[in-house]
């Protein structure tokens, strides 16, 4: 039996986490998992108008799954951040 753990992701039977939508595993429960997915980096400078207009280094990452490109996670950040990475342990 499966745990959904989000709106996108889930952990499976063999406790890893996966995508809900296809079931393709991206690493096991209690592990970052967010460098097994694809991820597509926008600027947000101008992105919305005045209120970004001085984000420059900013960017908004978004994480899709690698199989079926459903989008699990999204994040704003600067370049040189790393990841906000969710651990979780079922």
């Amino acid at each position: 039996m499966s745990a959904r753990i989000s709106a996108s992701l889930v952990v499976n039977d063999s406790g890893e986490i996966a995508c809900m939508s296809c079931g393709h595993a991206l690493g096991p429960s209690g592990q970052p998992w967010k460098n097994a997915a694809t991820l597509s980096k926008t600027p947000l400078q101008g992105a919305a108008g005045e209120p970004y207009s001085n984000a420059a280094n900013v960017l908004l990452r978004k994480f899709y799954c690698p199989s079926c490109a459903t989008l699990l996670d999204s994040e704003s950040a600067l370049e040189e951040d790393p990841f906000l990475n969710d651990v979780v342990h079922i």
